[in-house]
């Protein structure tokens, strides 16, 4: 929606503006503008592999949702985690075994189906339940996993703002070039009337203009949202890193799920009051 927004805000600013001087048909370009996105589409598929350009085109509609990491979302997310974590307490490591190994069965992560329904967190949080449930390894050393493990998802979550970026830094390129070609063009025309020439040249710097709107109007604003939407993924990881490594470093799950909520963005992180009622809530409800 906001998008949708910025974008009518740039073109009233740009095109509105123009209009009150100018005519809409010097424009009018069609030729130029093809060339433009023609330039954009070839130096995308150049400059990337098949894996990227997937990655990209998946992540682009998600510019025009709004963000699932809510509030409501991590208290899901905190409550779950206190309730594994209680049932480990009171009945030992091997009672989620049968969980960890057959979430899409398990009644307890089946309780929390906002969470449950994003397999890569859920495969995040089974997968060091297993290890926890192995006993092999000590806190420090999933600790060290998880930093690698999360720092392999942040790169992977922002590939897509990092090509869209340098897409909208090439556009005024692409435009100049675009504006170049056409200035030859009006070198080959030098004979024709003052009229003629004055046209044509205003047709060439079509070109920089279109590429300049295009690159940091339109494109620029689509790679912030994609950086801004992989900064959100990540902070889930985090949240879930926390409250198992200070489970394992001996916490109570009432004190654990406090680790979780204090990294937590402070717009999306619930109070301790908050977090406290809703666990108490879902205690009584079972």
């Amino acid at each position: 929606m906001f998008l949708f927004i910025g974008y009518a805000i740039i073109l009233a600013a740009s095109v509105g503006t123009y209009m009150v001087h100018g005519s809409l048909a010097a424009l009018y370009m069609p030729l130029e503008y093809v060339a433009i996105i023609g330039l954009l589409a070839g130096g995308f598929i150049a400059g990337n592999n098949n894996k990227e350009m997937k990655a990209t085109l998946a992540a682009i509609p998600s510019v025009l949702k709004g963000s699932r990491f809510t509030k409501a979302l991590y208290i899901d997310l905190l409550s779950m985690l206190f309730e594994i974590l209680a049932k480990v307490r009171k009945e030992g490591l091997m009672s989620i075994e049968n969980d960890i190994e057959h979430p899409e069965n398990s009644s307890l992560f089946n309780k929390y189906p906002n969470v449950a329904s994003d397999h890569h967190i859920m495969e995040f949080i089974t997968d060091y339940l297993r290890m926890m449930v192995g006993g092999n390894l000590n806190a420090f050393e999933i600790e060290n996993l998880m930093d690698i493990e999360i720092e392999t998802h942040h790169h992977e979550a922002h590939v897509p703002a990092h090509i869209m970026a340098k897409l909208a830094d090439s556009a005024p390129a692409f435009g100049i070039v675009v504006a170049v070609m056409g200035v030859v063009n009006v070198m080959g025309s030098v004979g024709e009337p003052p009229a003629v020439l004055g046209k044509m040249i205003g047709g060439a710097l079509v070109g920089t203009f279109v590429g300049i709107l295009t690159g940091y109007g339109f494109v620029t604003p689509i790679a912030s949202k994609l950086e801004q939407k992989a900064e959100e993924s990540g902070k889930i990881f985090q949240c879930v890193k926390m409250v198992l490594l200070a489970s394992m470093n001996g916490y109570a799950p009432q004190v654990a799920i406090e680790f979780g909520r204090k990294v937590l963005y402070s717009t999306e992180r619930p109070s301790f009051l908050e977090l406290e009622e809703e666990v108490k809530n879902r205690k009584t409800k079972k």
